[in-house]
């Protein structure tokens, strides 16, 4: 669990140092009234960082093969996509490259839960959430570029 551990941690970091520089240009944004309050965002995150972590390490403790070796490339994908968002939207202000780089991060974490599935059932199902998230951070984004366009 060390390495896939640590990879969720360093992501996980790079997207909290990102998004605690939200400052007034933040605040000044024009925002959709379904955006939750701001405490909600570091709970989430936790749980899906975890669960992500876990569904990953379930594969990686699984025979080895063509399904098991797809899978974790398709996680660290969605990995990497992840944490290229924050630093998009909070620190570049790039609302429409965060938004690109999350219909890729869904590409990939649903590439990830199909592929993983037939390692372990249990793994892709753990994903359930996240891909509910990510949707649901993709219609923020939208609409957070629709308003302030």
């Amino acid at each position: 669990m060390g390495t896939i551990g640590a990879l969720t941690m360093g992501t996980a970091l790079v997207g909290a140092r990102a998004s605690n520089s939200t400052q007034l240009w933040y605040r000044r944004l024009r925002k959709p009234a379904f955006q939750p309050p701001a405490r909600v965002f570091g709970p989430v995150w936790t749980v899906m960082y975890g669960l992500m972590a876990l569904s990953a390490w379930k594969v990686w403790n699984r025979p080895a093969g063509p399904s098991r070796s797809w899978s974790l490339l398709l996680w660290g994908a969605q990995l990497g996509f992840n944490a290229l968002w924050s630093p998009l939207f909070f620190r570049k202000h790039r609302q429409k490259a965060a938004l690109v780089d999350l219909v890729a991060l869904g590409v990939s974490l649903a590439g990830y839960t199909a592929v993983s599935s037939k390692v372990d059932r249990g793994a892709a199902w753990m994903m359930a959430p996240y891909l509910a998230w990510v949707g649901f951070a993709g219609a923020l984004n939208e609409e957070i570029v629709r308003l302030n366009d």
